[in-house]
């Protein structure tokens, strides 16, 4: 892991993606890219416009977002002298994924505004359009934690043969930090599978990989969604790792709902990997 991108707007949730990227950084020893998108009015971009929106105006608009961004790693990056920021005049999903292929990304980490990281991304936003459409690994988080550490992670999947392109990539992300490693298959009243067939299934899917610190954990819930959540709260789990399918989102994966008292009170960081 070499560069890791945190797309900012100076609210506080993109300063949790901060402190939660300094950890990482610290431990991959990747380069730290500040990424902040700019939607003005047209006036900005086209000064012939004659759009109402000054050159002056604009010049001090831009002066000021650069003020911010200084400001940003002064406060979060004074480890990391070789942190790198970065204007655009974009939408934030255009301008993220842009971006990330220009520098070639490894990761990307950002803020959640939703009522947990799981929910923004199945209910649709720039987030989950980010986390969809990228094939570098996407974290999201929304809890501010200055002790965070990557002791446990968890990858919840179905453990078909088509995410095994994402377990090699949480692999490789897991390699930085060394975590106790939970293998999750919930099992739901729609799609039930008994413990000793989802044991087996499970075992044939990393049985090619050298995977050591290891725990396969089958847990029976309503839905997936409530079924993931509810083991890392359990668990005391520090990363709930997922993959995504494309355009499809996590619908193939997350096909149920949840309810309104896990919206308020998870706040895991999530880690995606595309399929």
């Amino acid at each position: 892991m070499k560069k890791i991108l945190i797309p900012v707007d100076f609210s506080k949730h993109s300063e949790y993606a901060c402190v939660l990227a300094t950890k990482i950084a610290r431990e991959s020893n990747s380069e730290i890219h500040l990424l902040h998108m700019v939607e003005l009015p047209t006036g900005i971009i086209d000064m012939g416009s004659g759009n109402s929106f000054s050159i002056p105006e604009s010049m001090l608009y831009i002066k000021k977002v650069e003020e911010k961004l200084y400001n940003l790693k002064e406060k979060f990056f004074k480890d990391f002298p070789e942190t790198i920021h970065a204007i655009r005049f974009q939408n934030p999903f255009e301008g993220i994924r842009d971006y990330a292929k220009k520098v070639d990304a490894d990761l990307i980490v950002m803020g959640s505004k939703g009522q947990t990281a799981l929910k923004e991304i199945l209910i649709g936003s720039n987030t989950e359009k980010t986390v969809r459409s990228m094939n570098i690994p996407v974290l999201v988080t929304k809890k501010k934690n200055d002790d965070f550490k990557f002791k446990k992670l968890a990858f919840a999947s179905t453990f078909e043969k088509d995410e095994a392109k994402a377990f090699e990539a949480f692999l490789d992300f897991n390699s930085y930090f060394k975590s106790k490693i939970y293998l999750l298959k919930i099992n739901t009243p729609q799609n039930f599978q008994n413990s000793t067939l989802s044991l087996e299934k499970v075992e044939n899917f990393i049985e090619k990989y050298p995977v050591k610190d290891y725990n396969i954990s089958i847990y029976n819930d309503k839905s997936v969604v409530e079924g993931v959540l509810n083991f890392a709260e359990e668990n005391d789990i520090d990363v709930i790792s997922i993959a995504t399918h494309g355009r499809r989102g996590l619908s193939r994966f997350f096909n149920g709902s949840i309810s309104l008292n896990l919206a308020k009170n998870v706040l895991k960081p999530v880690l995606t990997f595309k399929v």
